[in-house]
């Protein structure tokens, strides 16, 4: 019986023309496993891994760990730290509990601080007390100012008070006032009322608008009435217009209306047409 040789040799030459279709099949789940070891997921088969990917997956683990580390995580295991970053973690949790302490953070630890550092931080803290002093904010402690810094608070909030009662805003006390302050102040409300009255906005005061500013105050209501008419707005008061204003605007709703009911779009209201106009629509062959 003869054997056919042809037939036997070509399967290897077959199962190597799928053996890359295979590794091809497989790569993507190893690469997940992969990714999956390397941020410490539970889907993460450690058996799957080759020695190189054993290796990075080991080095990512400890990146990670250093990371909590820096980050003052309770998952940080200080005992996988090597020398070098332990020592640098405590340099960097010294700068942290600086900075802590210079910004007057809660989580500052002034036993931690070298004297110089200490005194830095109590600068920053009187630095920080005279800034709440004079702003009237944060937990201001007069008693730790000197005679020089209390005069310059009283003179911040003395100019702060009489900013927030010219532009109606933050805490104004009247009764702090000097009297040129009283004479700004009651200028920038007038002020102020006159704008209001002339954009329209609810706190507008006309009794206190000069003739002058009344009549501003009237011509600007006029024109937004105006504008609203044009653009057919339900606010228009027809009744408000001058003769010539309601006749410009009859004029330009006709034309309107015409071009509508010509060209057959936007809203035609045959009834309005002239005798001409009407005519000058109708089909073709009528």
């Amino acid at each position: 019986m003869k054997v056919n040789l042809r037939k036997y040799c070509w399967l290897p030459v077959a199962y190597l023309s799928l053996w890359p279709a295979l590794v091809f099949a497989q790569s993507p789940d190893l690469s997940q496993n992969l990714e999956a070891c390397k941020a410490g997921r539970e889907t993460c088969d450690r058996s799957k891994l080759s020695a190189p990917q054993a290796s990075q997956v080991a080095f990512a683990a400890h990146q990670h760990n250093v990371a909590n580390c820096r980050n003052g995580y309770p998952s940080c295991d200080h005992s996988k730290l090597t020398e070098p970053e332990t020592t640098a973690l405590a340099v960097a949790n010294h700068q942290r509990n600086v900075s802590d302490c210079n910004q007057g953070i809660s989580s500052c630890d002034p036993s931690k601080l070298t004297p110089a550092e200490e005194q830095d931080s109590s600068a920053a803290e009187h630095k920080r007390n005279i800034a709440d002093c004079k702003d009237g904010v944060g937990s201001c402690d007069p008693s730790k100012l000197s005679p020089s810094e209390a005069s310059a608070v009283a003179a911040a909030r003395q100019q702060l008070n009489a900013s927030d009662c010219k532009n109606a805003t933050g805490l104004c006390n009247p009764s702090q006032l000097t009297s040129s302050e009283t004479k700004d102040v009651t200028a920038a409300e007038h002020q102020r009322n006159a704008q209001n009255c002339q954009n329209g906005w609810d706190e507008c005061d006309p009794t206190n608008l000069t003739p002058l500013e009344a009549r501003q105050t009237a011509n600007s209501e006029h024109q937004r009435n105006l504008a609203a008419c044009k653009e057919g707005q339900e606010t228009c008061d027809y009744t408000k217009l001058t003769a010539p204003e309601t006749k410009t605007l009859a004029d330009a709703e006709h034309k309107r209306n015409y071009a509508a009911c010509l060209r057959g779009y936007g809203y035609c209201d045959s009834s309005r047409l002239t005798v001409d106009e009407a005519h000058s629509i109708q089909p073709k062959g009528h």
